[in-house]
């Protein structure tokens, strides 16, 4: 009995490896648009996966189970195999099927549009597969470990990591092909509003929104219309209403100026904020809101390609600047050189909304790499560059499940979030010049709960002349109280649900500071100016933390790469 358990222990366990080791081929294989190759790879990784199924059925295996000591070891390997199978059978088979019917060409932006139709009909498919690989993860999640030997335990909690992320990854993928063909305007034109967010004078999503445009999507089809300022709108009197937590944080300005609708960090107020203010002014009522920065389009410059001005308008405008735009420069381009080199505030709008309708053009010319342009959308959402909203309430509680929504609370928000966010104070575009990074650098527990540190470091690193050498617009020239040259800025954190904001202190020296709550989340803001060349370290100090899992850091996109300013943990000592 004992060697025929261990020949078929041994089987599921060699099958079981085999298996594992087709899942990197497969990943390749749909990474690289080869379907035939991956439908081959999953029959293989299937035979495999039966034999070990079959093993772990075995009448002896199954009759051993209820024995003490082996029998849970033996359940819990029957359980494995089983749930190897599952996933194979009902996860990747159809999700295999579904990606041979689509053309992933066809479903990038073009000249005539998108061939949405193969996705629609693949989403059930897919939405299968998700409820399917959720379920065994599941059923895996509630086999204990305590007491298993070693050689199942450990590769047991392994699956069970491996099937957390598929299942969220094949959610997320079951989501996007249901939204995508409605969204995309499959069944009727959409519009969306376009902010145009410019990350040289902050605000908590990333920038002010200074241009707009509405984005035309029909059948998969992109175009511009419609290209105004913020500033063109004035202002809304009386303002939208707004969240009374976030208006005590942010004041009305929010539903006041379309400027500074973003200085809340959630973009579901922003949006909606964005859509009414727009109603009121143009009489539309759009299907949602859109945003994006210059440092998302130069991604999407990586799949399009570089992009000529050819508006005679926008190239008069802009006669001093590049006129071919590409992924290196389009940054530098619309948030420095062209406030150098223009000087009127209105025509600096008109170039960057002009610099972005070439781009858009560029996306819908249907010469973009797929592959590449997933990526470089894929990369956007991660660093929270690209926020979307939909007016449609459905479709927004889908949206809302992820960083694309740019919520603040719910299910998005892991449980010991903490949100660092930037507005500017300044009034004028020096954010261009500073550098910010944020770190952990305390992780304490006392008294049950933990005390979290997090440090935020800001530098000015403008021209020690920036006063005279730095073109007016940019310094803001003392025009609200900041002299030339320095740059203001609110600094406000956000910490964990029900935790709570103790003290702040700026460069060793506890300072006076404000303590709110938003969405039962405890908010910290304090204030800091910084002349050319100055640096301010804050740490906000956040106790009462009843969330065990390590801290997630999320930050306002700034001209720097995210990965440059959330620094892993400190070591700091706890006392």
């Amino acid at each position: 009995m004992g060697l025929w358990l261990n020949a078929k222990a041994t089987v599921i366990k060699s099958e079981l490896q085999s298996a594992t080791a087709l899942v990197p081929s497969l990943k390749s294989q749909i990474a690289a648009n080869d379907a035939s190759g991956a439908a081959q790879t999953v029959d293989t990784l299937v035979q495999h996966t039966t034999v070990a199924r079959d093993a772990a059925n075995d009448p002896l295996w199954r009759a051993s189970s209820v024995l003490p000591w082996i029998g849970p070891n033996l359940q819990a390997a029957s359980e494995v195999a089983t749930s190897a199978d599952d996933v194979a059978r009902l996860g990747a088979v159809p999700l295999v099927k579904a990606f041979q019917t689509l053309d992933w060409k066809s479903l990038a932006p073009g000249q005539t549009g998108s061939d949405l139709e193969p996705l629609r009909k693949a989403a059930p498919q897919v939405a299968a597969a998700a409820h399917a690989v959720e379920e065994t993860a599941n059923r895996l999640n509630n086999i204990g470990v305590e007491g298993l030997l070693p050689q199942i335990a450990e590769p047991l909690v392994a699956a069970r990591g491996e099937l957390r992320d598929l299942s969220s990854g094949l959610s997320s993928a079951a989501d996007a092909a249901s939204l995508a063909p409605a969204m995309l305007g499959e069944e009727a034109p959409r519009r969306y509003l376009l902010l145009m967010q410019n990350n040289a004078e902050s605000r908590a999503t990333g920038g002010i929104p200074g241009a707009l445009a509405v984005l035309n999507v029909t059948k998969g089809k992109i175009t511009l219309e419609s290209q105004t300022s913020a500033s063109a709108l004035g202002a809304f009197v009386p303002p939208v209403p707004i969240d009374p937590e976030e208006q005590a944080i942010y004041t009305a300005r929010v539903g006041k100026f379309m400027q500074d609708v973003n200085l809340t960090p959630d973009f579901e107020t922003t949006a909606s904020t964005a859509q009414a203010m727009w109603e009121k002014a143009t009489g539309e009522r759009l299907s949602g809101v859109l945003s994006l920065d210059p440092i998302a389009l130069s991604y999407i410059l990586d799949a399009t390609g570089p992009v000529q001005i050819t508006d005679p308008v926008v190239q008069r405008i802009g006669s001093s600047l590049p006129n071919r735009l590409d992924s290196k420069n389009v940054v530098q381009t619309l948030l420095s050189d062209a406030y150098a080199k223009i000087e009127e505030p209105k025509l600096q709008d008109a170039y960057f909304a002009g610099a972005a309708h070439e781009i858009f053009a560029a996306l819908s010319s249907g010469k973009s790499d797929p592959k590449k342009l997933m990526e470089a959308i894929s990369r956007g959402v991660e660093d929270r560059r690209i926020l979307l909203w939909s007016a449609n309430a459905q479709e927004q509680t889908v949206i809302g499940r992820y960083p694309m929504g740019g919520l603040v609370s719910g299910p998005n928000v892991t449980p010991t979030q903490f949100g660092i966010y930037f507005n500017d104070g300044t009034g004028a575009k020096m954010d261009y010049w500073v550098k910010r990074s944020a770190q952990v650098v305390k992780d304490c527990t006392r008294d049950g709960y933990r005390e979290i540190v997090i440090r935020v470091v800001s530098t000015n690193t403008a021209p020690a002349d920036a006063s005279s050498s730095l073109p007016q617009y940019v310094t803001g020239g003392g025009a609200f109280g900041v002299p030339a040259g320095s740059v203001q800025t609110n600094v406000v954190v956000y910490g964990p649900s029900m935790s709570n904001i103790d003290t702040v202190v700026k460069d060793g020296v506890k300072i006076p500071f404000a303590a709110q709550r938003h969405s039962q989340r405890a908010v910290g803001t304090s204030t800091i100016q910084l002349a050319p060349g100055e640096s301010a370290t804050l740490d906000f100090n956040f106790g009462h933390i009843v969330q065990h899992a390590q801290p997630d850091l999320v930050v306002t996109p700034t001209i720097q790469q995210t990965k440059d300013v959330i620094l892993t943990p400190g070591g700091a000592v706890c006392g």
